[in-house]
């Protein structure tokens, strides 16, 4: 008997239009547990690397975690994978909502699309009632609305539906999955469905799911609720307030938007706006949230309501997730309101809420600059705010300037040239990062954005606190209950760490600190995106339910796994080595890993150089960063060693094959 998870995946052929349940192998489980990490081992093993983003052979999966539809608190998380349009490498992108468990409950453990189909379809899952329906009536339409009407149409009002809107139809780029309560967004994974002839896919289970020893189980799951309850009424002092609790984070209960607005960049990524925020915006912006946030929700099975519904007056209600209440806002220098009414619009058409508001940006910034002129801007309003809902309109439709704009602010530099490429500044390996700009290098964060595979800081950062807290009193009483710590170090790194003098940014915390301390908090995501769980409960904020210590009873409670934090660590370093390999074998290399250059108004090459050094060999990857034979080895994967000898990337003496060139080649 499979315990948590079902033991089969659903297999579909958009080409053949077949459909297939196919078992899988338990070893996989006991190796990469779940979610992320058997996603990049489907993907490691059926798609080659020259496989191009719009290729029939490149697969779109949807991947439940591991402990997706079981009682753990904030297990509810799908991890998309695929090849990114935008990138050209693996992308991931979780989303959360009520999706996951509902596929675990029809039966299935992941949906694996593959080919093309010639019309426009949906996939209707119904149990063991598998369909592809005709979608040719929902055309054009929004995410949110295909969604409604499939529900509609197949008198399921309980079905959770995943669908794009016309930003995905028509391959853009940046275009985003959308799923009821949250969304699926980073690196153009809604693009890849849309060229698959995928509008949606509509699931409705319900069966059960096997727990290996279910009393044990719930009393742990009632123990995280109660350490959830007690973190609720004792914040963390002294902190921003979307990390003194938890939540993922809960941005749409914050009215207090000082430090956001004041510290990250506004326009394109460039301007910060000190003393911005006064008494009035605050009223000001408080009456907005107040006057058009309904309600704040939460998704399947999670006590934090970190989402809320929108209503605007006029508009349909939608749903805002996280940080993307402000992205809009901020590109246009505008106000709370202007960000709500037009995120509404960029819901439907389904497009990134990080991306699309620096890529409208930055044609403006080109306009301005006298890059792109009155003819490219052909009927563009005059006026800011509608300049902006303008561009969103011509970008999603691909229509004159937005069919540049669609491909994102790397690509479309390159199309545009005169100088376009220094105003795509925000970018890392092609993909646009938070609005933000930093005065002085911070090394944590340094790595974190040059080696990050998700290629999205918010997925990366964590447990370890952003900054040091101003007097030692202060450290002392923050760690005198931090139990989450890998070990005692991690609590020593924090008391020492000042702000000012020599233990200070960027010197410190020292190379090695640094290393361990970004592998830490990248273990905890990787965990999380194998086991389905959000971050905003486990591996983003301060002092989280779940932790290093307590993952492995979770696990073994649920699976039946024999499971130790040394055995974990190990599964989630071969999780994270395979993603690597995966980029790697698409060209990924040393040069491809660096931050803007106007990121940290302060810069420190040497140390940038030894922060690379030091962290590829903590990591066992040679100096381009491609895991070695030996490190391989040590993990399970003498494959990809294998594979990587073959095609030239490593050497019998381990160094990288002279022909071997970056993952920043001439885009085909």
């Amino acid at each position: 008997m499979r315990y948590a998870e079902t033991g089969y995946n659903l297999e579909v052929d958009l080409s053949r239009g077949s459909i297939e349940r196919v078992e899988t192998d338990p070893r996989l489980t006991e190796l990469h547990l779940g979610g992320l990490g058997t996603n990049a081992k489907i993907l490691w093993d059926r798609v080659p690397p020259e496989t191009e983003p719009f290729s029939p052979d490149n697969l779109l999966i949807f991947g439940t975690g591991l402990l997706c539809g079981t009682p753990a608190p904030g297990c509810n998380r799908t991890i998309v994978s695929t090849i990114s349009p935008q990138t050209l490498l693996m992308a991931y992108s979780m989303m959360g909502g009520f999706w996951a468990p509902e596929l675990k409950y029809a039966g299935y453990d992941k949906v694996i699309i593959r080919g093309k189909s010639p019309d426009l379809v949906y996939l209707w899952i119904n149990n063991d009632k598998v369909e592809i329906r005709d979608a040719s009536h929902l055309r054009g339409k929004g995410a949110i609305e295909t969604s409604e009407i499939i529900k509609h149409e197949l008198k399921e009002p309980k079905a959770q539906v995943s669908s794009i809107g016309l930003a995905g139809e028509n391959r853009v780029y940046f275009a985003s999955i959308e799923q009821g309560r949250s969304s699926a967004s980073r690196a153009g994974i809604g693009a890849v469905m849309g060229d698959k002839g995928l509008k949606a896919i509509a699931v409705r289970g319900t069966k059960d799911l096997n727990i290996a020893r279910p009393a044990e189980f719930i009393n742990f799951c009632n123990d995280i609720l109660k350490y959830i309850k007690h973190r609720a009424s004792n914040p963390i002092p002294g902190v921003m307030p979307i990390l003194a609790g938890l939540g993922s984070p809960q941005e749409m209960a914050v009215h207090d938007e000082k430090w956001h607005t004041e510290n990250f960049a506004w326009g394109n990524a460039r301007h910060r706006r000190k003393n911005f925020w006064n008494e009035e915006i605050a009223k000001q912006w408080t009456h907005t949230m107040e006057s058009m946030r309904t309600r704040l929700i939460s998704c399947y099975n999670c006590p934090m309501k970190c989402g809320g519904t929108i209503s605007v007056p006029g508009l349909p209600t939608y749903m805002m997730k996280c940080f993307s209440k402000l992205t809009y806002t901020m590109a246009a220098m505008s106000d709370l309101d202007f960000g709500l009414r037009i995120a509404q619009r960029a819901t439907e058409y389904g497009v990134d809420a990080f991306s699309t508001p620096q890529v409208m940006a930055f044609a403006l910034e080109l306009y301005e600059a006298g890059i792109l002129t009155d003819q490219d801007m052909q009927g563009m309003p005059s006026e800011n705010e509608g300049r902006f809902f303008w561009l969103l309109d011509r970008i999603v439709r691909r229509e004159g300037i937005g069919d540049v704009l669609a491909n994102g602010t790397h690509w479309a530099a390159e199309k545009i040239g005169k100088g376009a490429e220094k105003y795509a500044h925000n970018n890392i390996k092609r993909h646009e990062q938070l609005p933000l700009k930093l005065g002085m290098l911070n090394p944590i964060y340094f790595l974190m954005y040059c080696t990050g595979e998700k290629i999205n800081i918010t997925q990366i950062e964590g447990q370890f606190p952003q900054a040091p807290f101003p007097t030692r009193e202060e450290r002392e009483a923050f760690v005198k209950d931090w139990i989450q710590v890998p070990n005692e170090r991690f609590k020593q790194y924090f008391l020492d760490w000042e702000l000012r003098g020599e233990k200070s940014i960027p010197f410190y915390p020292s190379i090695e600190a640094t290393c361990e301390i970004v592998d830490w908090q990248e273990r905890m995501h990787y965990i999380d995106d194998a086991l389905g769980l959000c971050a905003g409960l486990s591996s983003f904020p301060l002092k989280p339910p779940y932790h290093i210590h307590n993952f492995p009873t979770m696990i073994s409670l649920a699976t039946g796994i024999d499971m130790d934090e040394e055995g974990l660590t190990r599964t989630a370093n071969r999780n994270r080595t395979l993603l690597r390999a995966l980029n790697v074998r698409r060209g990924l290399r040393r040069k491809d890993e660096k931050p803007p250059e106007d990121h940290w108004k302060n810069r420190f090459p040497e140390l940038e150089t030894k922060l690379l050094d030091e962290y590829y060999k903590f990591k066992g990857w040679n100096n381009q960063g491609i895991p070695t034979k030996e490190s391989l080895h040590q993990l399970g994967l003498d494959y990809v060693s294998e594979d990587f000898k073959q095609r030239g990337i490593l050497s019998e003496n381990q160094e990288t094959a002279s022909q071997e060139t970056s993952a920043e080649t001439e885009k085909k």
